[in-house]
């Protein structure tokens, strides 16, 4: 395990804006960063196998590929923690990132100490998931890692946060990693009621900047893909949050 009080953060940088790249450069070697600067998908894969970075910093503007398909791939292949920048705050650029597997989405005119603060949560909340860069090279994981499962179950439900998998009625669903995250934590804690906020703390990793209703986003994808059975569902709180409540099934 990582441990990111103390070891150097790496971080590499998919972009081709020269000007962001210097103001990410500046800002993240003043913190003691290492970084590397890729302008293609060849050489981001050739890095994250030489340089295995903690993150992935990707312009949301690169002229010559498809920024949210190298996040797409990058993230299935090894699940290395993304962080997107864009241009502008483009509800639409956000929200499809964030589904595609981002971590986090921030515009290019970041100031400095929100950029490290948000590094650092994500870095930190993605401890346990390190990602597995031998995916990339085609070899398989070493047979002596770390086995122990983070799997909750409920009547027709299986959430397993090892492989970021989620079984409903016998059949895989495909989650993003945000929703997966979010259903995870509100399951883990049958019953309890959860602010939007305490749900951004916990899920997101910070004390978020931005709109609560992204929450009630990703609840309400979260019900559509898993409308619930008598014994358990994603129940609204009004006037407070939302919990994950469990009661005794109903007799067939």
């Amino acid at each position: 395990m990582i441990n990111h009080e103390f070891d150097i953060i790496r971080v590499l940088i998919a972009s081709q804006d020269d000007e962001m790249i210097k103001k990410l450069i500046l800002c993240l070697t003043e913190n003691a960063y290492e970084t590397v600067t890729v302008n293609n998908k060849t050489d981001a894969r050739k890095n994250l196998l030489s340089f295995q970075p903690h993150i992935l910093l990707v312009d949301r503007q690169i002229p010559t590929m498809n920024s949210l398909d190298l996040c797409r791939e990058f993230h299935n292949a090894c699940n290395i923690p993304i962080l997107m920048l864009s241009n502008d705050d483009n509800i639409v650029d956000k929200v499809l990132s964030l589904e595609i597997g981002c971590d986090d989405f921030m515009t290019k005119d970041f100031d400095s100490r929100e950029l490290i603060a948000r590094i650092r949560a994500i870095v930190r909340r993605s401890h346990s998931n390190i990602p597995d860069f031998s995916t990339l090279s085609g070899t398989s994981p070493s047979a002596d890692s770390d086995s122990s499962a983070k799997c909750i179950t409920f009547p027709g439900l299986v959430i397993n946060l090892t492989n970021y998998s989620v079984s409903y009625r016998g059949a895989t669903i495909e989650m993003p990693p945000r929703e997966l995250e979010l259903l995870y934590f509100l399951a883990s804690s049958p019953n309890q009621v959860f602010t939007r906020e305490q749900l951004l703390d916990h899920v997101w990793g910070y004390e978020y900047v931005g709109d609560t209703r992204t929450v009630d986003v990703h609840i309400k994808r979260l019900r559509a893909k898993l409308p619930g059975k008598n014994s358990w569902s994603i129940a609204t709180v009004w006037g407070v949050g939302y919990k994950f409540q469990t009661k005794p099934a109903k007799s067939e």
